[in-house]
This record gives structure tokens, sequence and C-alpha cells, in this order.
């Protein structure tokens, strides 16, 4: 009995250990697995049943100087799955590829993919997005993604640029400042419901809830851009121009106004068939500047005092033999002797090469510097280039001569601009600028852009004899500029036929060549600086009768349809220093032109309502007294009639909006 109750109590000490160690095992895995690897099971489980998106926020608006929007964010869903809940995948591929006109083999093969989550396409129509939704196909999701909608189109299209399907800015402001208007994006958490069937986004939290971007004012005239490009597009098809450019600038601040290139594209549809035009040949194309440099190499000449308007130069009847070579004048003129101020005024070669021989190669090549050839303008806008110029130690006197009247040198537009408008101001190089300011959502200005005097390049007496000069290239019957003259205001300017360098025969083509016309105006007091620049015109091959009319278009018609401080005997006084002020009725049609000497009143004409939305539309229809048919949703794009036609009887216009594309 005694040894019975022994063994018992053995066997229950035995199962008491036994139950004692599982105890401590069991207590042991549990803080192991709640404690010591608590945090690295739960990443486990988060990758398993979680999936973190990162949605970009809407990008700040950029507008122009009076507030009209040219760049704004539009919320679009975009398609998205998690494969391994889609369990009949050609099915799914095959209903979705019919309403995204997709292939179904590219979207099942997205499908196949062993990950939790894949794109399938991104920002699509609101349309497609209902029906997307009414198939309630398990796996496929929609998400909100902002979609970057441009609401004029082509307008300024190469100052602003693009964005990538990323949100990221890829060229123009959007790349230029896109720290700014990028803004911080917004997580999405991706998890699985009470069933475990299907995911369904959730925000994070509110820390990463997402935040706008800033706004970015620029210094563009939106109604100044539609005119310059409406006359550059024209101009370009009438002569038969590979393309061109056009840069409008205060010349005493720097302010872009205007910067228009030919051919364009629509920030709104990229496809690879308009990527070649992206790029911004303002300030990205270098070239010899041909006679348009001529204006330089005077005033170094002047304000070194080697020589006076009224001096006089022999041009040797047209040939003038340098070295080896032989110089001639364009158009095989043959000129005796001419003042220097004749020598602008017909743009003589061979005086131009003697004036340059009389202030010398170092001198010569100082003053181009100072002008700011040879370097970046510093204009905020990617892909600048600096254009070529060679130091004066590796000049030859033929590349003297030649340099003098714009051979030998390669410059950029926005170089010659801003060369131009030091001149047009008084001798100071201001630095070009598009963005006026950056200002948070609620209109508090975060950082400014203010003028900037980059050196002082010649004196102001000098600066006041060239722009006399350069007048009379406008004013006299026999200058070259005549083409550029605008009624009852003083136009300074200087034409310019650049011929391009043929590199398979080693020479300059008289074929191939690029026409400019830069000019500034009113002379007394310059507020407008415009540079025209075309392509290889096949008709009318001389700046100052391709690229002078423009001048002279673009210039009367900023003049009779918008309010400035330029001649007040002719036009209105306006208060303020603005420089230009947009009238209370929209511009005109830039095809449309002066009538009996003077504009038609702007409260006659169809006013401008692209870029706005349908309630302000319609409310600037009701104040025009007009009836305004809306046709689609988001913002409009097109209008019938177009902007500028005469208002007759029928007081009506069919307004076209779209999302974009």
């Amino acid at each position: 009995m005694r040894e019975s109750r022994k063994w018992l109590r053995l066997r229950i000490a035995v199962v008491m250990a036994i139950f004692f160690v599982i105890f401590v095992a069991l207590v042991s895995r549990a803080f192991q697995l709640q404690v010591l690897s608590g945090e690295v099971l739960k990443k486990i489980a988060s990758q398993q049943h979680i999936k973190t998106l990162t949605i970009q926020p809407e990008r700040g608006i950029i507008s122009d100087r009076n507030g009209e929007k040219l760049a704004v964010s539009l919320l679009a869903d975009s398609v998205c799955a998690d494969p391994m809940k889609v369990y009949n995948k050609k099915m799914a591929a095959d209903k979705l590829a019919e309403i995204l006109k997709m292939s179904p083999s590219l979207i099942k093969e997205k499908l196949s993919t062993t990950r939790n989550f894949c794109w399938i396409a991104r920002r699509i129509s609101p349309e497609q997005a209902g029906r997307i939704e009414s198939l309630n196909l398990e796996g496929i999701f929609l998400v909100k993604e902002p979609k970057r909608f441009y609401p004029n189109g082509e307008l300024a299209a190469h100052v602003l640029g693009v964005v990538g399907i990323d949100s990221v800015g890829l060229e123009g402001l959007e790349r230029q400042y896109d720290k700014y208007i990028s803004g911080e994006p917004e997580r999405l958490v991706w998890a699985r419901d009470a069933k475990g069937k299907r995911l369904y986004p959730r925000r994070e939290n509110d820390s990463v809830s997402g935040k706008k971007g800033l706004n970015v004012v620029t210094t563009i005239d939106s109604k100044i851009q539609f005119l310059v490009e409406t006359q550059l597009r024209q101009v370009v098809r009438e002569k038969g121009a590979k393309g061109g450019y056009i840069i409008v600038m205060d010349p005493n601040t720097g302010e872009v106004l205007a910067m228009a290139n030919e051919p364009t594209f629509d920030p709104n549809n990229i496809t690879k068939s308009n990527i070649p035009f992206i790029k911004n040949k303002a300030i990205s194309d270098c070239y010899d500047p041909g006679s348009t440099f001529k204006p330089f190499l005077v005033s170094a000449a002047m304000d070194e005092k080697v020589i006076t308007e009224k001096d006089k130069v022999f041009c040797e009847y047209g040939n003038y033999a340098v070295a080896d070579r032989i110089i001639r004048e364009a158009q095989r003129k043959k000129y005796g002797y001419l003042t220097v101020r004749e020598v602008l005024k017909y743009s003589s070669n061979i005086g131009s090469a003697k004036i340059a021989e009389r202030l010398g190669k170092e001198r010569f090549y100082n003053y181009i510097k100072k002008f700011g050839f040879g370097a970046k303008t510093g204009i905020d806008l990617p892909g600048e280039v600096a254009g070529l110029l060679r130091p004066y130690q590796r000049w030859s006197k033929v590349d003297l001569a030649t340099i003098a009247f714009g051979q030998g040198v390669s410059v950029t537009g926005i170089q010659l601009i801003t060369a131009l408008s030091a001149i047009a101001n008084g001798g100071s190089l201001m630095r070009p600028y598009v963005v006026k300011e950056i200002v948070d959502p609620n209109g508090k200005v975060v950082w400014e852009n203010k003028p900037q005097v980059v050196r002082r390049v010649i004196s102001q007496a000098t600066a006041r004899k060239i722009a006399g000069i350069l007048m009379d290239v406008v004013s006299s019957d026999d200058g070259t500029g005549k083409k550029a003259r605008i009624e009852k205001v003083e136009v300074a300017g200087k034409t310019g036929t650049a011929q391009k360098f043929d590199f398979s025969r080693h020479v300059y083509s008289s074929e191939r060549v690029r026409t400019a016309f830069m000019g500034f105006f009113p002379v007394e007091n310059p507020q407008v600086a415009m540079l025209v620049v075309l392509d290889e015109p096949k008709r009318d091959k001389w700046g100052g009768v391709a690229s002078a009319p423009v001048f002279k278009a673009i210039g009367e018609q900023i003049l009779t349809c918008f309010k400035t401080d330029i001649n007040p005997e002719a036009f209105p006084q306006v208060e303020g220093k603005e420089l230009i002020k947009l009238a209370s009725a929209q511009v005109q049609s830039p095809s449309m032109h002066l009538i009996n000497g003077s504009s038609t009143p702007l409260e006659d004409t169809m006013p401008d309502f692209r870029g706005m939305t349908m309630r302000e539309a319609i409310q600037l229809g009701r104040a025009k007294n007009l009836e305004v048919k809306i046709v689609g949703t988001g913002w409009a794009t097109h209008q019938d009639p177009p902007p500028g036609v005469i208002l007759k009887d029928k007081r009506y216009c069919t307004v076209f909006f779209s999302m974009g594309q």
C-alpha cells in the first residue's frame, strides 16, 4: 500500500514537472512572439495583408500676371488591381479592355503578376470610370488621382512645359518649379475587408493626407501671348518657314510678357508625334545672329569713343579684302562713304568690319561678354544654353571682321532680346524671368522674383545715341526696318538675315537662313521689347521683309487692344506703373487689323471664354448680353464664334468644355 502511494506521488510529481516545463515553454514562446519578435511579425503580416500606395497631391495652379489660370489640377479616376484576388483574369481583362480601349493581352499580363498590386490605367474619363465601377469586378478598384489640365490648350505650352504620369514636372515651369508646385504626397492603405475577400483604400492617418502644392504667378500676359502665337502661326504658314519664335519683354525689368514657339504642341495630349516640338527653341537653340549683332558692335565702339555717329567709314563699293577673304555686302550692294549711323541704317557688312578693326579684338570680345553673350542669361526655365563664343586670342583677322556682322558667334533668342533691352533701358543688362511670385493656397506670397540688374554694359549717353540710330533704321524710308513702323509711335529696331552654316560644303548657305527683327517702343520711354525670328522661310528671305511686319502687327494690336500708358497723345492715359493693363473687355482676334486708322471698339467684339469655368463663362455672357450655349464639362477649350469677331445682330456663342485628354 505504501509502495503504491509512493509511485502515485512520483507520477503526480512527474506530470506536474511536465506541465511546468510546457507552461514555461509556452510563456517563453509567447514572450518571444509578442515582445521580442512582435514588430518583425507585425511587419510581415502588414506586408501580406496591407498595401501602402503613394498618391501625388494636387499640383499648384500656374497663372498669368492677371490671374488667368494657365495650368490646374483636376481629380480623375485611375484603375488598379490586386491580381491575387482576380480569379478569372481573362474575363476581367476582356471587359476592361473594351472600356479602356486597351489590348486584352496587355491587361492580362499585368494581372498575371505575383504581387498584390498593379496599375491598369491612369487618369481615365468619368464615363469610363462609371462603366468600370458598374462591373463590380473582384480585385479591381478605382482611386482618385490629380490630373494636370491646361485650360487654354497650346497657349504658352513651351513656357508651362509638361507633367509626367507620376505628376513630376518634365519641361518648362512645371520642371523648373516642381519642388514648389508638387506639394506633399498622400498615402493610401489597402487592407482586407471583414470577410477577407477584397481590398479597400483608406488614408493611413491624418498626418499624411497630402498637401496641395504652391501656386505660381508668371510674368506672362495670356492675352499678349495669344496675340503673339496667332501672328507667329500665321506668318510661318505664309512664308513657308520651318518654324520660328517670338519673345516679348519689358526692357526695364526683364519680365517676359510672351514667349511663343512654332510648331507648338498641346500639353493636354502628349504623343510621340509632338514630342519633338516640346523643346523651347527661344532659349535652347543657338545660331549665328547675322546683322542683329551689329548694334552691339557699334555700342561698344561708341562707348569706347573709338567712333562717333557722324564719323565716316569707306565701304569699298561692295568688296573688301581681309587676309585671304573677300567681304561683301548683302544683296551685292555697293556703298562708298557711310556715316556710322548709315552703317546701321543700311546694315553694311564692310562698314561693320572696319568699325570692329578700330575697336580691336580684345575690347570687342569684352563688350560681347558684357552684353551677356557666351553665357546663360539665368532665365528661370530649364534647357537654356550659353551659345558659342571663342576666346579673342583664337580670333584671326577674318574672324574679327565676320563676327562684326554676326557670323562666327552663336547666340540664343533670349540673349538677343536681353541685350537689346540693355540698350533700350539706358545701358543696364537685366536678368530675364518668367515667374513673378509663388503664393500659398491662401494667397500669401511665399517667394517673389524682383528685377535684377546683372551689370551696366554701356553708358546712358551711348544707349540713347544707339536708340536714336536704331529709330532711323525704322523711320527712314530707305531703312532696312521700315516695315516695322508703327503709326504715331517711335520704334527702334534692327533687321537680320542669318545664313545657316552648311556643314557638308563647309560654307554659309544662301538658301537656308533665319530672318529676324528685334526692336522696342516707344523710343523716348521704352516699355516693350520684341524679337521675331523665322527659321528657313521659303518666301521673303530677308528680316526686313519677313519678320519686321510681324513686329508691326503685334505692336499695333498691343497699343489698340490694351490700355497702356504708351504715347498719351494718341491713346488714353491710364494711371499706374504696370506695363500692360487689360481692358475691361477681352482682346480682339490678332488676325483683325485697324479700320480707318483706329481699332474696333472692344465692347463690340466676341470675348475670349477659353480657360473659364462654366459659371465664369455664363456670367461673362450675361455681362456682354450674349446667349452662351454650354457643351461638355470641365474648362472651356474653344468657342464658336472665335474671340475677337465683331458682334452684330446675332449675339450668341457656343462654348466647348473638356476635362483634358
